[in-house]
């Protein structure tokens, strides 16, 4: 991995054992850049405060090893990467603005790939991640992680049958709530379909009943305009002095009949006197025909205006027109119907209910069944790394609960187990898990937070880190100063289990530790020297004198006192016989 313009660090490069590997260093030098550099590799967000001051941007790229068949191969080969010799490349780049950008075997790529190709390369284990597993919630999440695919099966099960529980008791608080207003809308509805379906209204009625109206009411003054029209044109006959429109035209056009063989341009305008002495005629006729037949009916008058009153009554309550009201209750109707149907739907629903509440209590009584023995297992196994850290006598336990309510609780999600008892469920099930610890023989259990000191409980959790790295599908683990609070013995044992378990797996440890750092197969120290203004960090591997001169640093602060190298020999000679062919030798090469 080469480092450049990260933090402290200018430029470095870190070539990481592929067993154990243990960086070092003073405090501020830079170790921290080294779990940095490896976050950005697999993903982490990119801080432009991390950018080294003066500089435009930071880079970080990485070169493992991987099988062409490893999930993370295969997963870049996806997005079209290509491993070059066997190895994969990444490289980050984080500019001093905050942008960032991601490469994979030389393609550009989101930085989400980088996260997914992290998850299956590097498992961290931090001082932050042994606070977590203090919580209720952490600890549940480590022992399912622990169980594997034995509680994940039922798990994704469970939570697929809790949402659908959820959604359904939701739909059906809903329609239950609501009854009250919603038997209030069916009734309005329903009045007011009755009182439209009591008045009958035809499309248009409205408008045709105006018109009626407008007719009958003004049948006299129609009537009279009528004969006068008709007078005007065809004559009175109780006027036979008088002249008429007829009259009139009809002398014109004898008048112009009489000389149109001279004129062709006349015998025009006596045509067209004719058409209009025909047209005066018919229109005459019209008059007398419609003059005859209006009828001034007071009742027929009474009858509309009636029916005008009960249809503007509709149209004042359900829509502008007699249209829109028909409109309305169509719409109504279909309202109403659905209102109707939720007594049914709700039948439905409560129906559903129940079987669902059947199905999560069988869901989570199997859950729970699992992760009682994956809690068996986790608990032992814990146990025995605990032996491996000088806590011999101490044993860990991992208590499984379920929380019983009254049958048919008013809130929350509830089910019914095998056994006959109601549990409270959650979306991660009906169990609740809790770590505890019995330092000594005859100590009753207590839980971990409460029942370990510092010490005690910095070895529980790295003996939990531990058993995660044995069980995690990683071919890669990172400790960072996980190893706070442990000493002396302790210590040692600490540098044991974790040298044994790079036979395995690669490990790189950020450690304090010394005792820890002698049984590395490679040993990084970070080392940062002042230049003026400007601070350089760089990366060296040591071996022989150089880390002789490093482990005494760590175990007094000098690197040539005396005592502090007789001691530093001591603890590399004892890792050297604890694991022969894994750790260094005083005087041999890492």
């Amino acid at each position: 991995m080469r480092i450049k313009n990260l933090g402290v660090i200018d430029d470095a490069v870190v070539e990481l054992s592929a067993g154990f590997t243990a960086v070092t260093g003073e405090t501020g030098a830079g170790k921290t850049m080294v779990v940095t550099s490896l976050g950005l590799l697999c993903g982490g967000r990119a801080d432009p405060g991390l950018v080294r001051a003066g500089t435009r941007g930071a880079v970080v790229e990485g070169r493992i090893s991987l099988p062409p068949q490893a999930p993370a191969a295969r997963r870049a080969a996806e997005a079209g990467a290509e491993l070059d010799e066997g190895a994969l490349l990444l490289s980050r780049t984080v500019s001093a603005e905050g942008r960032s950008r991601a490469h994979v075997g030389g393609r550009s790529v989101p930085v989400g790939l980088l996260s997914e190709l992290g998850e299956e390369l590097i498992a961290v284990h931090g001082q932050t991640d042994q606070q977590g597993l203090l919580r209720p919630a952490r600890q549940r999440e480590a022992l399912d992680r622990y169980a594997g695919r034995a509680v994940a099966g039922p798990l994704a099960a469970y939570r697929e049958t809790y949402e659908r529980l959820r959604a359904v008791a939701a739909e059906l608080a809903g329609i239950t709530t609501r009854a009250r207003e919603r038997a209030r809308e069916a009734d309005l509805l329903r009045f007011g379909l009755d009182e439209i379906a009591a008045a009958g209204p035809r499309p248009g009625e409205d408008t045709e009943l105006a018109a009626e109206a407008g007719k009958l009411g003004h049948a006299d003054a129609l009537a009279t305009a009528a004969s006068a029209a008709h007078a005007a044109l065809a004559g009175d006959p109780a006027d036979p002095e008088g002249v008429d429109a007829g009259t009139l035209i009809g002398g014109a056009h004898r008048a112009l009949e009489a000389v149109r063989g001279h004129d062709p341009a006349l015998a025009a305008l006596a045509d067209r006197l004719a058409e209009i002495t025909i047209l005066v005629t018919d229109v005459a006729g019209d008059l007398a025909g419609y003059a005859d037949d209006l009828d001034a009916d007071p009742l027929r008058l009474a009858a509309v205006e009636e029916r005008r009153a009960v249809l503007a009554h509709l149209t004042r309550k359900y829509g502008e027109n007699i249209d829109a009201v028909l409109a309305w209750s169509e719409k109504s109707a279909a309202r109403l119907a659905e209102l109707d149907g939720d007594d049914e739907r709700i039948d439905e629903l409560a129906a559903e209910q129940e079987r669902l509440r059947g199905r999560l209590g069988e869901l989570a009584q199997a859950l729970g069944e699992a992760r009682t023995e994956a809690a068996g297992r986790f608990a032992g196994a814990v146990t025995a790394e605990l032996t491996q850290l000088a806590m011999p006598h101490a044993r860990i336990e991992v208590a499984v609960r379920q929380t019983e309510v009254p049958e048919s609780p008013a809130g929350g999600e509830w089910a019914r187990l095998a056994d006959g008892r109601t549990v409270a469920c959650g979306p991660h099930g009906a169990d609740e898990i809790e770590l505890l610890l019995a330092p000594h023989p005859g100590a009753p259990p207590r839980p971990v937070a409460k029942g370990a000191s510092g010490g005690e409980l910095s070895r529980v959790m790295l003996a939990i880190e531990v058993v995660f790295a044995g069980a995690a599908p990683v071919p890669t683990y990172l400790f960072d100063e996980v190893d706070a609070g442990v000493g002396g013995k302790a210590a040692v044992e600490l540098g044991r289990r974790l040298a044994r378990l790079a036979e395995s797996a690669q490990v790189v440890v950020v450690t304090h530790l010394p005792q820890v750092a002698a049984f590395a197969d490679r040993h990084l120290v970070v080392e940062k020297t002042s230049d003026g203004s400007v601070t350089r960090s760089g990366v060296t591997v040591v071996h022989g004198e150089g880390r002789i001169r490093e482990l005494s640093r760590m175990l007094a602060g000098q690197e040539d006192s005396a005592l502090a190298r007789a001691h530093a020999e001591e603890l590399l000679a004892t890792a050297a016989r604890a694991l022969p062919g894994t750790a260094a030798d005083p005087g041999g090469a890492a």
